[in-house]
């Protein structure tokens, strides 16, 4: 299969550009329903006047301006007040899209091996994509499935099924749940939800002309419908709940027309992401042949149908209304050989021992010999949302080489709140010191033993380069915390990184990463919105942020101000209005105040930033881990997700 590159930034906008289009077909669909439950009341009232009117009189006729002012505005605030408290209803992210499906959260501690190999292939895949890793749950559904909900990669979830982890092969695993990542970082996640939303908003008017018809039905006897005309009011609410059924039959046709196409680019990033067409094709395969296909028995499968890998529901009406792509064109896609279904039904774990084969591609572990990594800044952001095989194989490794303990640690909370802690413990004696006691004095003793058990550790053998994925494997643990004991965890972090009276980029990095994945969460900060299409009222910003990275990794005073200069040409600022400021005065309150202006900007607009941070700190051909640090901390920020750099090897 010949697989395009994938554009994140271009997919952000395809998917914006496909919300207008829904909200078109929204538009149309509910101007046919508008019609038919108009023609709906207006014979209901002329049969109510045939009733009780003069049999000379003049009969209303079937125009009524007001009659069809009143339906329209009746019919048009269902719709919308239907949508918008559905949508609202998952506000808080993925994790209620999927525990309305009946989904339950996998522990990190789980014990059982097809758990356990899930959520290795998830942390895989949230590592060298750049996404903190996202919480895993299990439906007890026996067809094979798989989905990812939530607005944003920082409150998406992922869904699998019993039967896909049970009855797909390692492989097979890791193409579907590169697939689901692929919505994560392509914007599909919130377009689906708001399919959602607006498929509910239809359905109400189905529901409102079924509470009219139970109410009539049961309002009293025979003779008294007959003569009060309640007999119509019956007819009405059958009616108009006829016709909220056609609407539902129109949403489902917007389902299928905005979600198709986006499964077929879903299907080659996941080839792209694990070079393995077997993998995902493989998977499609066995759905293919699985007695139970993909079909989802859940209550609210119908609603979120467009949100799985495979058609959750029965086969509709020549297909005609499928929210996904026919197996066979899906497969034939990727292997072009294929010419007939395959029924593979059998079980096959050859491949399935994690540690076994992360050990295999642990024998080259990402050690960096002097602390740098070679890079072209042009390519940096070609992979911005869009990682590649050799991204998941340093994954992989690094997932290999970090220490048993440290991963024991971020299966509960105390464990994972003492990693981030350890990972802010400071080299000098003398501030250590103060930090120890500070946490002895202030965190429950369960996490101040943890502490005390992974110092050593953290010291010997987790290497600069792991610190950053550590952190994001634990914010799944992390969101377990309760309120007051995240608002504790927050503020230990602040007085840990400030014990010696400095921010180092690191602490900053993880501080950001942090707050910027759990406050929503906690509800302490709201999701952020488009906002500004302009970056000529932010150039004093744009200089803050970038200054602070031209020092950061360039000692030499030329190639400092040459970073500078030229981060600030790709932006379209006059370097002579923004003069490089001195080295004392680029703190990181500059980063914050600009990267909080800059997550309410236009996707194109972000990506001009993040092209700029890029040139910025590769104008000497090389990058620090420091600077990627910061690099993808600020990428994270901007919903930017940024794989991983990669030792001795270009990016590209």
């Amino acid at each position: 299969m010949s697989v395009q590159t994938m554009d994140f930034f271009g997919n952000q906008d395809a998917a914006r550009r496909k919300t207008s289009i829904l909200i078109f077909y929204l538009v149309c669909s509910v101007v046919c329903i508008v019609l038919a439950v108009y023609v709906a009341f207006a014979l209901f009232i002329q049969g109510v006047a045939l009733q009780s009117a003069d049999a000379t009189a003049a009969q209303p006729g079937m125009w009524n301006p007001s009659l069809f002012a009143g339906v329209a505005t009746a019919t048009v605030a269902v719709v919308l007040v239907g949508s918008f408290y559905k949508i609202l209803m998952f506000r808080d992210g993925g994790h209620v899209v999927a525990e309305s499906m009946g989904g339950t959260p996998i522990q990190p501690s789980t014990a059982n091996v097809a758990e356990r190999r899930l959520l290795n292939v998830v942390e895989e895949m949230a590592i060298a994509s750049g996404t903190p890793v996202p919480p895993v749950y299990i439906m007890e559904e026996s067809g094979i499935n798989a989905f990812a909900a939530g607005f944003a990669p920082t409150d998406a979830v992922i869904g699998v099924t019993r039967g896909c982890i049970e009855n797909l092969s390692r492989d097979e695993l890791q193409g579907v749940i590169a697939h689901e990542f692929s919505h994560i970082l392509n914007g599909d996640m919130r377009l689906n939800i708001r399919l959602i939303g607006v498929l509910h908003g239809i359905l109400l008017i189905g529901t409102t002309g079924y509470f009219i018809f139970r109410t009539a039905a049961y309002s009293g006897g025979s003779r008294r419908r007959d003569k009060d005309g309640t007999a119509g009011l019956v007819v009405l609410g059958l009616a108009i709940y006829a016709v909220g059924y056609i609407g539902v039959f129109f949403g489902r046709l917007i389902k299928s027309s905005v979600s198709r196409q986006r499964e077929f680019l879903a299907d080659a990033a996941a080839v792209q992401f694990t070079r393995n067409p077997d993998g995902i094709a493989g998977a499609l395969k066995k759905i293919g042949g699985y007695a139970n296909g993909a079909k989802i028995d859940a209550a609210g499968a119908e609603a979120a149908s467009h949100l799985f890998f495979c058609n959750a529901l029965s086969q509709s009406f020549f297909g005609l209304m499928a929210t996904h792509p026919p197996l066979d064109e899906r497969i034939r896609r990727i292997d072009p050989a294929f010419t007939e279904r395959a029924a593979v039904t059998s079980v096959q774990h050859s491949d399935d021992d994690p540690v076994s084969r992360l050990q295999s591609v642990a024998d080259n572990p990402p050690i960096r010999q002097d602390g740098k990594i070679a890079i072209d800044a042009g390519e940096v952001t070609a992979h911005i949302g869009a990682p590649t095989s050799d991204h998941l194989d340093y994954a992989a490794a690094l997932l290999a080489a970090m220490p048993d303990v440290v991963a024991s640690k971020l299966q509960d909370a105390y464990g994972a709140q003492a990693l981030i802690y350890s990972l802010l413990i400071h080299d000098d004696a003398a501030v250590r010191e103060a930090q120890l006691g500070q946490l002895d004095r202030g965190i429950d003793s369960p996490v101040y033993m943890n502490v005390t058990e992974l110092l050593s550790v953290i010291d010997q053998a987790v290497t600069p380069e792991m610190r950053l994925p550590l952190v994001d494997r634990a914010i799944p643990t992390l969101r377990t915390l309760s309120e007051p004991q995240y608002y504790t965890f927050k503020q230990t972090i602040e007085s840990l990184s400030a014990a010696d009276n400095t921010i180092d980029l690191f602490e900053y990095a993880l501080k950001r990463v942090v707050t910027r994945h759990l406050d929503p969460y906690f509800g302490l900060s709201r999701r952020d919105k488009i906002k500004y299409y302009s970056l000529k009222p932010f150039s004093g910003e744009c200089a803050d942020l970038l200054s602070v990275l031209a020092y950061c990794g360039h000692s030499d005073p030329d190639q400092v101000y040459q970073a500078y200069r030229n981060a600030l040409v790709l932006l379209g600022i006059p370097a002579a209005d923004f003069p490089l400021p001195d080295r004392q005065e680029c703190d990181l309150g500059r980063v914050d105040r600009a990267l909080n202006t800059f997550v309410s900007l236009s996707s194109p607009l972000k990506k001009t930033i993040i092209r700029a941070c890029a040139a910025c700190i590769a104008t000497d051909g090389y990058v620090t881990i420091t600077e990627a640090e910061l690099f993808r901390a600020i990428a994270d920020c901007l919903d930017c997700p940024a794989p991983p750099f990669i030792a001795g090897q270009q990016i590209g």
